[in-house]
């Protein structure tokens, strides 16, 4: 259940993110609830997953996990470009994310 716990505090993190790009500097007011809501779920479910899983891991995979999903947003959704290194970057953050959490931490 942990590992649900997480799922759903990334996507509402993503979700806060999102919005918070649409409430442009708060504002807006549907969207700025809707960031405030998203983040406050988000955080619950954090300290959720907490419970069970290793801070590393789970920060790790929220922040990585997070950074990869909302770079591919901007892309597709807000038409924002990414160049090579920024490839390079979200590259090496999936490989830090699985590498820490096959490895990171004694299991």
């Amino acid at each position: 259940m942990s590992y649900t716990y997480l799922v759903v505090a990334i996507i509402g993190e993503l979700i806060g993110t999102m919005y918070l790009k649409y409430s442009e500097g708060f504002t807006k007011l549907v969207p700025t609830i809707i960031t405030i809501v998203s983040y406050t779920l988000c955080f619950f479910f954090l300290s959720k997953a907490l419970k069970e899983i290793n801070l590393s891991i789970v920060y790790a995979s929220w922040s990585g996990l997070g950074i990869i999903a909302a770079t591919i947003f901007s892309i597709f959704i807000f038409k924002e470009q990414i160049n090579f290194i920024g490839v390079v970057g979200i590259v090496l953050v999936v490989i830090g994310v699985i590498l820490l959490n096959l490895f990171g931490t004694a299991h």
